[in-house]
């Protein structure tokens, strides 16, 4: 096993006290009270992560994101304006409140390019930058003027090429809400990761508890044991895990983990298919020549360890940044729509590949975290069917689990302190 960094004295989590040791109550992921305060005190009010700037490569290129964690109907549509500026507007017409953008089915969502936005109901138009450009039988109207009937804007900025929107136009700058965190990973080339597999799936488990899943591995060696070759998988299971580095920086976390995989020492520890293809969980074993991999970002490998694999960033409320030491990046979103079920999103993102083989590598990656995902969600859809009998509320965390206390107790603060505030 490798050498592991840890705090001069004691664990990680008794270096934080405000965590506390005590078992953790999961009514927080069961109570549906408690989830609709989560949506005016979180959802309505932080930063969420929505789409990358790819996504918008030229004048009047749009997407329409559909957010029902911030209350059911929320839709944003996100467009490039002429200036080359990205907004986020409301997806309402401000005639009779019809859904401005959307194809053949309302409730979902799309994207694609235009020149203005026409109302499929009476035809009104607005321009990329929201302005109401044109109103049918105009003169039919009493006293209307124009320029007080635009789309309703949405506070909308970029980081590093990620779009994020705030539905609080009072809310802090992004990146300074984002934190130390975000200015030590300024750099990394996530603008030349252009090639992406997403996945999206509606799971039967509150949020929080998906996020719990993805805020530590001590749960990889043993649930996900079956993915691994028998004798790796025996070792894996009798070694446990234990992480290289945690870190707070409320209201975020990062966890650092070892790795080494890309390629393994030994390639009988992995499947045929992945000594054919030179690819596995971990990426493609051949590091992409570009800018940006050799000189790793402050924020990256904060141990310094040798072996060094994945950091993980969880940006509250619900956004993953999980960036691997071959060159690759993926992205989660968790989107509560009821208190036991959410709509989970993830992307893998990589350098184009230059031939089939190096196409085939990204492919197998891509296959191979679905299986993991997929592990991960049908456990967790039982560990909801069984909180929610209420038989066992309390929970005892390991020091492995250390950023999941951190979660739970960055919401029970965020749902206090709006609850604190209606009150008065």
């Amino acid at each position: 096993m490798p050498h592991f960094t840890k705090p001069a004295e004691g664990s990680w989590t008794e270096h934080y006290p405000e965590l506390g040791t005590a078992p953790v109550d999961y009514t927080d992921s069961i109570d549906p009270e408690f989830f609709e305060a989560e949506r005016e005190a979180i959802f309505k009010k932080t930063w969420l992560y929505v789409g990358r700037v790819e996504q918008l490569p030229r004048t009047g290129s749009y997407f329409t994101k559909e957010l029902p964690s911030a209350g059911p109907g929320t839709s944003l549509i996100i467009v490039k304006g002429n200036d080359g500026k990205i907004r986020a507007f409301h997806n309402v017409c401000r005639h009779r409140g019809n859904k401005l953008v959307w194809n053949d089915f309302p409730q979902e969502e799309t994207a694609g390019s235009c020149k203005q936005f026409t109302c499929k109901y009476h035809a009104w138009r607005y321009s990329l930058e929201g302005e109401l450009t044109f109103v049918q039988q105009e003169g039919e109207f009493f006293d209307l003027d124009k320029k007080d009937y635009g789309l309703k804007d949405v506070r909308c900025e970029t980081w590093e090429g990620f779009i994020y929107i705030n539905l609080d136009p009072d809310a802090i700058a992004l990146v300074d809400y984002l934190g130390d965190y975000a200015k030590e990973l300024e750099g990394y080339p996530f603008d030349k990761m252009t090639e992406v597999y997403s996945y999206r799936s509606e799971i039967g488990a509150n949020w929080k508890l998906f996020i719990d899943a993805f805020a530590e591995f001590y749960h990889a060696p043993i649930l996900h044991m079956k993915q691994a070759v028998k004798e790796e998988a025996e070792k894996l299971a009798g070694y446990g895990y234990e992480a290289l580095h945690y870190d707070l920086q409320p209201p975020h976390s990062m966890i650092s983990s070892w790795g080494g995989m890309a390629p393994p020492k030994d390639l009988n520890m992995v499947k045929p298919i992945e000594r054919a293809l030179r690819s596995g969980l971990f990426g493609p074993w051949d590091k992409p020549d570009i800018e940006g991999l050799d000189n790793l970002p402050k924020a990256l490998n904060p141990a310094n360890f040798h072996s060094w694999g994945q950091d993980s960033f969880e940006f509250f409320p619900n956004m993953t940044l999980l960036i691997w030491e071959p060159g690759w990046y993926l992205t989660y979103n968790y989107w509560p729509t009821a208190v036991d079920k959410h709509i989970f999103e993830a992307s893998l993102y990589f350098v184009p590949p230059k031939n089939a083989r190096e196409r085939l590598a990204q492919e197998l990656a891509a296959v191979t975290f679905k299986e993991y995902a997929l592990q991960d969600a049908n456990t967790l859809e039982a560990t909801q069917t069984m909180i929610g009998t209420r038989a066992v509320t309390e929970f005892p965390l390991c020091d492995q689990e250390m950023l999941l206390r951190h979660l739970h107790k960055t919401v029970a603060d965020y749902v206090k302190e709006h609850r604190d505030a209606a009150a008065n």
